[in-house]
């Protein structure tokens, strides 16, 4: 039989705070949409890592994407060349926007640093949405004019390809088989895919893991990837949170995700750390219907100004830096794809 390894206290004192804080704090300028794609979402605490493993994390967060060749040939970070400045031009797909009022922005609120809801004030906060603020900012003239639809990961593709929202920023990774379904802006940001363990644990890597039980959430490539390691049981759950509490209950031993993750959860779990090098290359990218090709030109438009007036730099600052280390340089867009 499992038995609690750890206090439930980070996720049971989040859960409840939320709760208050839902019941009486004022309405936010940006509207949050909620429904059966958000239950279960809940918020985290700002994180702190061990000096050793931001610096580990840093370097990861700098390397330059792996060469995954798609179907036609372009690299599954290859995306549309904005050609030119951002503009709003008549009959656009940011045209529609702006006259709806607000960009619609399937989004995490589980997500610390990433994208997650902050206890006290209700807003959802973090690098993530850092990105689709800069976004709405270009289009409607204010970053505030959001309207935010809380998601899993295995609702990403599903949410764009049936047009509920506009665009997804959830540590969203480029790859060839979702270039099937939807589009990807340039690469905006680079993560690698390590593990949360006991902080008593001996693992040290993906080697050490066999006869162990290792969760990831639905609908990730972490997961397609985990139910590849020999030897290992793979727990998938609904979101990272969840990941989270299966771990705190002792009924996994493992956590898997991008760096950028687990970061947040080794500071809310004083039993936990983050260990072993980086297995994967995670390009995150804006994820756009399919059908928009106007609206990829325009976001990798509005990511180009983002990095070159130095507004990526401060927002990784703002959100990464205590956890993952000093910036790295910015990722370098690949162009070339055609609708």
């Amino acid at each position: 039989m499992s038995t609690v390894r750890r206090p439930l206290v980070a996720v049971l004192v989040a859960l409840a705070v939320i709760g208050s804080t839902a019941a009486c704090a004022p309405e936010p300028t940006t509207h949050l949409l909620t429904g059966a794609a958000g239950a279960g979402s809940v918020a985290q605490d700002s994180t702190q890592e061990s000096a050793p493993e931001a610096a580990a994390g840093g370097a990861t967060s700098g390397v330059a994407a792996a060469a995954e060749d798609c179907a036609d040939g372009r690299p599954a970070v290859a995306s549309l060349d904005p050609e030119g400045n951002p503009e709003v031009t008549s009959g656009s797909t940011m045209a529609a926007i702006r006259e709806h009022g607000a960009l619609r922005v399937g989004v995490s609120a589980d997500t610390l640093l990433m994208g997650s809801r902050d206890p006290f004030t209700g807003d959802i906060e973090g690098f993530d949405i850092d990105v689709a603020r800069q976004i709405a900012d270009a289009i409607l003239g204010d970053p505030d004019k959001i309207e935010f639809r809380v998601i899993t990961s295995g609702d990403r593709e599903t949410v764009l390809a049936e047009h509920q929202v506009d665009i997804v920023t959830r540590a969203f990774t480029i790859n060839c088989d979702r270039w099937e379904n939807i589009a990807f802006s340039a690469e905006y940001y680079h993560a690698g895919q390590k593990l949360l363990v006991p902080s008593t644990s001996k693992v040290a890597g993906v080697d050490d893991l066999e006869g162990q039980r290792v969760c990831a959430p639905e609908g990730t490539t972490t997961l397609e990837r985990l139910g590849g390691w020999e030897g290992v049981e793979a727990v998938p759950a609904a979101t990272h949170t969840t990941c989270l509490v299966l771990f705190q209950q002792g009924e996994v031993d493992a956590i898997t995700g991008d760096d950028t993750v687990l970061a947040g959860f080794a500071a809310q779990d004083p039993y936990a750390k983050v260990v072993g090098d980086a297995v994967s290359d995670e390009p995150y990218g804006v994820g756009i219907p399919a059908d928009q090709p106007d609206m990829v030109r325009f976001v990798n438009g509005v990511l180009e100004d983002m990095i070159a007036g130095g507004q990526w730099e401060e927002s990784y600052d703002r959100w990464l830096g205590d956890a993952l280390g000093p910036a790295p340089a910015a990722p370098s867009p690949v162009y070339g794809r055609t609708p």
